[in-house]
């Protein structure tokens, strides 16, 4: 088994990667391009084409192609489900209102999904401002991005004058 990550994110989440390489899986370290999540899926997507009859593409981010963002979802809507069992069980009703990182969307659509039909539930999705939305330095494609494909979804995306992907801050 391949786990494909750029070679920043290895750096910055190397306790996790420790913890990976520890149940066996190769972890491939993709310097191409920003060296970050977008690079490690280009070839994780590049690796499942070119392979098909031998691999699965997994991903832990509500991106790609269907049916990946909604198996994400469905996985991840434990955090929901759990959250509306807690606040019906502490408070005796639904939360007025949820907050969550919009980032890669996971954390969010997890929470997010099992309060839809709830029309008393507010819902908040907050993305990183970084030095500010007139900057380039930020993480805040939904408010300052523009709507795209990338990796099979559309989306909102950050990107430079000449239409090329941007790094968030």
């Amino acid at each position: 088994m391949s786990v494909y990550m750029g070679a920043e994110d290895i750096v910055r989440q190397a306790p996790n990667v420790y913890r990976m390489k520890l149940l066996g899986p190769n972890v491939v370290s993709v310097d191409s391009g920003s060296r970050t999540l977008k690079d490690a899926m280009n070839e994780a997507l590049r690796d499942w084409a070119t392979n098909v009859d031998n691999t699965y593409y997994i991903i832990g981010t509500v991106a790609g192609p269907h049916p990946y963002p909604k198996l994400v979802r469905d996985f991840q809507c434990v955090i929901g489900r759990e959250a509306r069992e807690q606040s019906l069980e502490q408070i005796g009703r639904l939360p007025d209102a949820l907050v969550a990182c919009v980032g890669g969307g996971s954390n969010a659509i997890g929470l997010f999904h099992p309060f839809l039909k709830d029309e008393c539930v507010s819902m908040y999705g907050v993305e990183a401002a970084g030095h500010g939305l007139d900057t380039n330095e930020h993480a805040a494609p939904l408010n300052a991005g523009i709507p795209g494909v990338l990796h099979g979804n559309r989306t909102y995306l950050m990107t430079d004058d000449t239409g090329q992907f941007m790094e968030t801050h």
